[in-house]
């Protein structure tokens, strides 16, 4: 199977990269994108950069030029869910846009006409993540993750956020691949390790803990790569 497997940092594919040892790489639109084989799958992985934009783009390359058949998301997000803890893990469920507001018009916050609020993840992989979890003997949160073109350090934006879309994490890039993928009818699957609680202490909390973060995200990413057609 093709599998594309996504972050949005060079931290955030980096151990995914020294997992799979040797790679190809090529230059498309912009961005480099890493070719290799890995327990009998042929894996295409890519950083997009930071934000909705450079994901969509990245995410639709991984779908249509590569040829990808499913999208595993590796990366780190900010708390909102009090439960959640750095280095904890979230799997989307479903994901929304909280920076994307056309109320003045009469629509809730996140949605556009012919469009949805919240997009949700394949069910199939999913499951399959609560099955790696337990054989990782490592806590895996459900929940729903909200998506913006916005680092938010702001206590009060958190708090808008989570009651808004009901929302348990927040991060940039999530909703918009959610959303290529959904488009394209490609199963998709979208995790996040936390590594700061989206409030004042943020940038310090993000730097900190990005790289341990991104580790964590991305040793479970290669267990579902070694799960998926077993």
């Amino acid at each position: 199977m093709k599998i594309a497997i996504m972050g949005a940092m060079p931290e955030e594919i980096a151990p995914l990269l020294e997992r799979v040892g040797e790679y190809t790489s090529s230059e498309y639109a912009g961005n480099t994108y890493y070719e290799a084989s890995y327990k009998g799958h042929s894996l295409v992985i890519a950083y997009s950069k930071i934000g909705k934009v450079f994901s969509t783009l990245t995410a639709s390359t991984m779908l249509q030029k590569f040829g990808a058949e499913v999208l595993l998301f590796s990366g780190v997000a900010g708390a909102i869910n009090p439960e959640l803890k750095i280095g904890d893990l979230i799997a989307a469920t479903k994901l929304c846009q909280h920076d994307l507001d056309i109320t003045a018009f009469g629509h809730p916050y996140g949605y556009v006409p012919e469009g949805k609020q919240f997009i949700e993840a394949d069910a199939a992989l999913i499951s399959m993540a609560k099955e790696v979890a337990s054989e990782m003997g490592v806590k895996l949160m459900e929940g729903i993750i909200a998506t913006g073109d916005q680092f938010v350090a702001d206590p009060v934006r958190n708090r808008w956020i989570g009651e808004t879309f009901n929302a348990d994490a927040l991060e940039m890039e999530g909703a918009s691949v959610a959303c290529v993928c959904d488009a394209m009818g490609v199963p998709f699957f979208i995790l996040r390790s936390i590594s700061d609680a989206a409030d004042m202490d943020a940038s310090f909390s993000f730097d900190a803990f990005l790289i341990s973060s991104a580790q964590e995200s991305a040793n479970f990413i290669i267990k579902m790569v070694e799960k998926i057609g077993h």
